[in-house]
C-alpha cells in the first residue's frame, strides 16, 4: 500500500515536573531530512530524532517543532561562586588602577548579570539525559498519528492512481484494435493515387513496386513491440503500488518508460486516431507523474 509523504502527527504529556508537546510536518522530499526545532538543550538531540524517525519514514522531509515546559524549584537557581569571585576580583583591580570607588552592592548587582554567573535552570545538561525517555515516547505517538495520516492519504492516491492506469489501459485496447488498418488504409491511399496517376499520364508502375512500397511502411509503422511493452509496464504499475517500500522511485522511473513507449507509438503509427489515444494515454501519464511526486 502506497504511503503519501505529507502528513500531520501530534502527541501531548502533561506531568507534574515537566509538561512537552511534539508536532510533526511531513512535506515532500526525494530524500529524507529531518528538521528539529527546540529550546536549548533539547536542539542537541536533533540526531536521536532522525534514529527514531528513520524507523518508520524512508522519503520527505519531517519538521519537528518540539514545546517543553518544567516547574522551577528553588534549586534550579544557583550561583556559580567561582565564577562570581572572579568577575568581582577582576572589576575591583580595574577600579583601582582607573581609581575608582568600590560600590559593594552596585558591583554584585551588575556581576550577577554577566554570563555563567547565574545557571538558568532552563539550560540544565542533566535534564537532557533525563527527559529523552520521555520525549521519545512522546515522539513515538506523534509519529503513529502522522502515519496514520500518511496512510489515509495513500489510499486515496492509490484508488486515484489505479483510475489512471485502467484509463490508460482503455486507451491502449483502442489503438491495438486500430493499429491492423493502419497498413491496409495506406495501401489502399497508394493504390488510389497510383490510379490517379495512370489516368493522367501514360506512366506504367510496377505491381511489385506498390506492394514493396506497402510493406516498407508496413514495417515502419509496426508499433506491435511497443504495444507489447507498454501494456508489461501498465502489470508492472499495479505490482508495484502493492508494494511496501521504495514505490515512490520505482514508479517514477517506470512512468518514465511508459512515456517513452507512448511517444514511439505516436511517431511510428502516423495515423490521425490513434494520436487521440495516444494525447489522452500522455494525459493520463502527466497525472500519474504529479501523485507519485507525493508518494514515500
Amino acid at each position: 500500500m502506497l504511503l503519501s509523504m505529507t502528513g500531520y502527527g501530534e502527541a501531548r504529556h502533561q506531568g507534574e515536573t515537566l509538561s512537552l508537546s511534539i508536532e510533526l510536518r511531513a512535506l515532500n522530499n526525494r530524500y529524507l531530512k529531518v528538521s528539529v526545532r527546540a529550546p536549548e538543550p533539547y536542539n542537541l538531540l536533533e540526531a536521536e530524532f532522525e534514529k527514531v524517525i528513520r524507523k518508520s519514514v524512508k522519503r520527505g522531509t519531517i519538521q519537528v517543532h518540539l514545546r517543553i515546559d518544567r516547574p522551577t524549584s528553588p534549586h534550579d537557581f544557583r550561583i556559580n561562586t567561582v565564577a562570581l569571585a572572579s568577575y568581582v576580583q577582576q572589576l575591583r583591580t580595574v577600579g583601582t588602577q582607573l581609581g575608582l570607588g568600590d560600590s559593594g552592592q552596585v558591583l554584585l548587582a551588575q556581576v550577577l548579570s554577566l554570563p555563567g554567573v547565574v545557571s538558568d535552570p532552563g539550560l540544565q545538561s542533566g535534564n537532557l539525559l533525563d527527559d529523552w525517555p520521555l520525549i521519545e515516547k512522546v515522539l513515538e505517538q506523534a509519529l503513529a498519528r502522522l502515519q496514520q495520516m500518511r496512510t489515509e492519504e495513500g489510499k486515496a492516491m492509490t484508488d486515484e492512481l489505479l483510475n489512471l492506469q485502467r484509463t490508460i489501459v482503455g486507451h491502449l485496447d483502442v489503438i491495438r484494435q486500430k493499429a491492423p488498418v493502419i497498413v491496409e488504409g495506406f495501401r489502399d491511399r497508394l493504390l488510389e493515387r497510383v490510379r490517379k496517376l495512370l489516368h493522367e499520364v501514360d506512366v506504367v508502375i510496377d505491381r511489385d513496386t506498390v506492394i514493396r512500397e506497402v510493406a516498407l511502411f508496413a514495417e515502419r509503422s509496426d508499433i506491435a513491440e511497443e504495444l507489447t511493452r507498454l501494456t508489461t509496464h501498465l502489470e508492472q504499475f499495479i505490482e508495484i503500488i502493492k508494494e511496501k517500500d521504495g514505490a515512490g522511485r520505482k514508479l517514477e522511473f517506470l512512468v518514465q518508460e511508459m512515456s517513452r513507449e507512448t511517444n514511439t507509438i505516436g511517431s511510428k503509427a502516423n495515423d490521425v486516431g490513434i494520436s487521440k489515444d495516444v494525447v489522452a494515454i500522455k494525459h493520463s501519464l502527466e497525472q500519474v507523474r504529479e501523485l507519485i511526486q507525493n508518494v514515500e
